[in-house]
């Protein structure tokens, strides 16, 4: 066992079997994949059943069942009692499908072999500039959906699923005002627009994307009526104007800053002096503090040549773009909220 007698505080005792545990974490993707596929989840919504009862249920292998679900309960994803019944965890309730906030559809997206491809080429991909997605599948991320209608149905019920539990925290954070109008740029199926108007009676909305997302938007229903358009379009050109707030969630981690710069100043031109933009996304801490940011920046590197940014990085990228940033607002969920407002 490799050890050290000045092991640092918090440092594993087998540090060869922790290395190599790191290494592996592929399996553990990939474990987490085989729950989600084979409904483990909906399985044990009504209690906890054992290894054979669960493959009975899902025409699996017992014994493979169990040694897969043994490993998960190592993370806290399922857990083993002493009869050898599996229970569900918290950790490991998101994965239920059909419910509110499931996680199910993000984890088949992630574990998808769409980026189980371009993360095995980290290697290749500190070698060059650009996403190794391109490389791999022949065209970028966004022109590959567009072909590819099966993926693009993964991808955006899980983008959906990622961003159901942010579009609360950020619409139960952010102090919107009690009337005017949100213009949602990029906003995919329109989560977030929908939590804040359900926030603000008063508020009016506009969903703008392009038009796959926009065809399997979120905002019918009585509570929501006349109060919302959808408008197809290329951020990158030009954004509906007038407009009192207007937000990027989860769009400028997905490219380098001369893009971004195209989206900002694209905003820029549709929104008056003083009116506010909300950048939704991760803010990195600084030093070597565990951040689930600093995960997708290495995953956006990889995907889409993006990145995650700190505070001082928005801030300067803003300032070009035409804006000021005012401050900076944690959620409970991993993003935060980067307000700024037109000059």
């Amino acid at each position: 066992m490799a050890t050290s007698p000045n092991r640092p505080t918090g440092e594993p005792r087998d540090l060869t079997a922790h290395l190599m545990d790191q290494a592996m974490g592929h399996v553990f993707s990939a474990a987490l994949r085989t729950a989600a596929h084979h409904r483990i989840a909906d399985q044990l919504a009504e209690g906890p059943r054992t290894a054979e009862q669960l493959a009975a249920a899902t025409g699996t292998h017992a014994p493979h069942l169990r040694r897969v679900l043994r490993y998960l309960a190592t993370r806290g994803i399922f857990r083993e009692d002493t009869a050898g019944a599996y229970h569900l965890t918290p950790a490991a309730a998101p994965l239920r499908t059909g419910i509110p906030d499931s996680l199910h559809p993000a984890v088949m997206m992630l574990t998808d072999e769409l980026f189980l491809r371009t993360t095995a080429a980290i290697p290749e991909s500190v070698r060059h500039d650009g996403a190794s997605f391109e490389r791999l599948f022949g065209a970028p991320l966004f022109e590959h959906l567009l072909s590819d209608p099966a993926t693009r149905q993964l991808f955006d019920d899980g983008m959906s699923s990622l961003s159901a539990p942010v579009d609360e925290a950020v619409a139960a954070v952010y102090p919107f005002p009690g009337t005017g109008t949100v213009v949602d740029v990029g906003g995919g199926r329109g989560g977030l627009l929908r939590a804040a108007l359900r926030r603000h009676p008063q508020l009016t909305g506009v969903l703008f994307d392009q038009a796959p997302p926009l065809a399997h938007h979120l905002l019918e229903g009585e509570e929501l009526k006349g109060r919302w358009r959808t408008q197809e379009g290329d951020f990158f050109a030009s954004v509906p104007e007038g407009g009192d707030i207007y937000v990027l969630k989860h769009v400028l981690h997905d490219w380098p800053d001369e893009a971004c710069l195209r989206i900002l100043r694209a905003c820029h031109r549709a929104m008056a002096a003083g009116r506010r933009l909300l950048v939704i996304d991760a803010v990195l801490p600084p030093g070597n503090a565990p951040h689930f940011g600093k995960t997708l920046d290495v995953a956006m590197m990889t995907v889409l040549d993006g990145q995650e940014r700190t505070s001082e990085e928005f801030a300067t990228l803003l300032s070009a773009g035409g804006f000021r940033l005012t401050r900076v607002l944690p959620t409970p969920a991993f993003p935060s909220i980067v307000e700024a407002v037109a000059e």
